[in-house]
């Protein structure tokens, strides 16, 4: 029987509470728009693109939250076989090594185990989302200029975390059968990033065969 993943994920006391959107605001309303189309069983391609007259960085930033809250969510199912012994590097395979860099503790690219990586990176995100400067909420308060460039960093980051757990977690997500629900996340976020050239194509080529496969 499939577990879900909210289950699952509730043993968990490291969890981060779900960025939630205020009601009545617009961003609610788009948030709701986007959870709508979901539902209704389109074409994920179709559910991604920019409602007619709406602004498209709202549309970004409610995305945005809402992949931090669904990939933090599916990386917690994990996280137990996901330790310093079991991945001593944050990595994508043989090929691909990421190194984490911030502003703060490492301003030089530092090699790190994969979930002192994940922790730091859910972190660095969270801050940013609950940013009134980056993510603002209140109505008539412009987004800054280096918003989308923002929601790179963050989409290419986060796209990381998918290819960590499809290559060396992928046995987990079998088990919990909880495969449908993590290809479906997938899908919607590799559509929503190519809808908006939002993450550099190099970024993906760690997962392009299976993408090749299932985002037909």
């Amino acid at each position: 029987m499939a577990l879900c993943l909210k289950q699952v994920f509730a043993k968990d006391k490291t969890f981060r509470p779900r960025k939630r959107f205020e009601p009545g605001t617009q961003r609610f309303e788009l948030y709701k728009k986007a959870q709508a189309s979901l539902k209704s069983g389109l074409d994920l391609r179709s559910v991604v693109r920019l409602p007619p007259g709406e602004n498209i960085d709202d549309w970004i930033a409610v995305h945005v939250v809402d992949f931090f809250n669904r990939i933090n969510l599916i990386y917690g199912t994990m996280a137990e076989r996901c330790n310093e012994t079991s991945c001593p590097v944050m990595a994508g395979g043989p090929r691909y090594e990421y190194r984490w860099q911030d502003e703060r503790q490492y301003r030089r690219p530092a090699k790190l185990s994969a979930p002192r990586y994940m922790a730091l990176l859910m972190d660095w995100i969270e801050s940013l989302i609950n940013d009134e400067d980056v993510f603002p909420t209140r109505v008539g308060v412009p987004f800054p200029k280096n918003f989308q460039q923002v929601c790179t960093k963050i989409l290419t980051r986060l796209f990381r975390v998918f290819v960590h757990v499809y290559i060396h977690h992928f046995d987990s997500i079998l088990s919990m059968g909880a495969e449908a629900h993590v290809n479906t996340c997938y899908k919607h976020f590799y559509y929503f990033i190519r809808e908006f050239s939002l993450v550099d194509q190099r970024e993906l080529e760690p997962l392009r065969e299976m993408t090749e496969r299932i985002c037909h």
